[in-house]
């Protein structure tokens, strides 16, 4: 007889039966129109589950056992860590993901349904206009970067004037080159209320902006270049929180710049 765990992921149907009856107890038709399959597909499924105490029949409805509560428990952020990595596995695959905290790398399924908004060569240089689109949209802005484009001061100051909450973290490195090239901007900046600056001394390979609307993210390839043309992007409230989470984590390992 094959073991629990070769019965639950070896099977794409079992799964999904499982992650459904979560929901309560519904009947075979309601299983088929909600997963799209035939009668004829789904009840061997069902029989395997049955037998292996994982769920159970009620009439003419289909509902977890205990055993199966507990199992499909567990395998629901299993499945969305798959899924979110499945996505855009090239993304993953590519870059490097050490300066993401462990804790959050293990939450991964957060970020939800994400997609890819990358540059064409053309453009590769340029900020992404549909990233700065969702910027201008947003009441809320955290970001944190270890690069400063030429045109984000400016881009940042007028947010601040215009009233959006603007909370950034650079690198040591970072914050120089604003001071050094940017000084009458990081000066105004830093006199509204709406606008806080840190400086973080870690290494951080990646750059993150989460608002109130969006979540975006950038890594460096694992050769050490930051990739600027492609940016991972979610819509997601689970996405935002996650993505909040990460912009706090550096936060408290940061240095607040009161002033110049």
């Amino acid at each position: 007889m094959p073991d629990l765990l070769d019965i639950i992921t070896s099977s794409d149907k079992r799964k999904k039966i499982l992650l459904l009856l979560q929901d309560g107890p519904i009947t075979l038709g309601e299983i088929r129109r909600t997963l799209n399959f035939n009668a004829t597909g789904i009840l061997p499924q069902i029989r395997i589950l049955e037998e292996r105490n994982l769920v159970r029949q009620e009439g003419k409805q289909y509902a977890l056992t205990g055993i199966g509560q507990i199992v499909a428990k567990h395998l629901e952020p299993l499945v969305k860590t798959v899924q979110v990595i499945e996505q855009q596995e090239e993304f993953w695959r590519e870059h490097d993901l050490t300066a993401i905290p462990f804790q959050l790398l293990m939450k991964i399924s957060e970020l939800g349904d994400t997609q890819i908004i990358e540059s064409s060569i053309e453009e590769l240089f340029e900020p992404h206009k549909e990233f700065l689109g969702n910027i201008l949209e947003s009441r809320r802005v955290m970001g944190i970067s270890p690069i400063v484009h030429p045109v984000y001061p400016d881009f940042f100051l007028r947010l601040a004037e215009m009233g959006t909450d603007v909370s950034l973290i650079l690198t040591r490195g970072a914050f120089y080159k604003v001071e050094k090239e940017y000084s009458d901007m990081l000066a105004q900046g830093l006199s509204f209320e709406n606008g806080s600056l840190y400086i973080s001394d870690e290494d951080i390979r990646f750059a993150h902006v989460v608002t109130d609307v969006f979540f975006s993210f950038s890594l460096f390839f694992k050769n050490g270049v930051f990739d600027s043309r492609a940016d991972l992007v979610s819509f997601d409230k689970s996405a935002l929180l996650w993505g909040e989470e990460l912009f706090n984590y550096y936060k408290e390992r940061s240095v607040k710049i009161e002033k110049l």
